[in-house]
């Protein structure tokens, strides 16, 4: 009996632990998702490489690094920020983003808020698709995104 008991919580802590290695929990604040995402959502986010994005996901990336003036960082001690992918890697350029730049560099991405007023790749050009945490998958208590 002790063996059984013993497996099953073997078992629980890896998955728990292949759970926290592939998936995070991530708490909107601000407004620049909305409507799609409110101040306050949670939303369940897959760690993923910028070659596992397509544009139009919604995705959880830190902003470029020359940037002050961000406010107190996360639980984490980092900043994030929540966007929908737009252009990656090899894509054609959105309008008023790139300063001429034909297509979207290897290693970069585009991003945009839903919210007209979000701060995104248009004042802050290309993110760094090495500071990709992953793809919002769905909002916690509520549908996929």
């Amino acid at each position: 009996m002790k063996m059984i008991i013993g497996g099953f919580v073997l078992a629980a802590v890896a998955g728990a632990l292949w759970a926290r290695r592939h998936y995070v929990v991530v708490t909107v604040e601000g407004r620049s998702m909305a409507p799609t995402l409110s101040d306050g959502d949670r939303v369940l986010v897959r760690r993923r490489r910028i070659d596992q994005v397509t544009a139009g996901d919604v995705v959880v990336l830190e902003p470029p690094l020359t940037l002050a003036g961000l406010g107190p960082p996360g639980a984490d001690g980092r900043h994030w920020n929540i966007k929908r992918a737009v252009a990656l890697p090899g894509d054609p350029v959105p309008p008023g983003i790139g300063d001429g730049v034909a297509r979207v560099p290897a290693g970069a991405l585009v991003v945009l808020g839903d919210n007209i007023d979000s701060v995104d790749s248009r004042q802050r050009g290309f993110f760094d698709a090495d500071r990709l945490l992953g793809v919002a998958l769905r909002r916690l208590g509520g549908a996929a995104l």
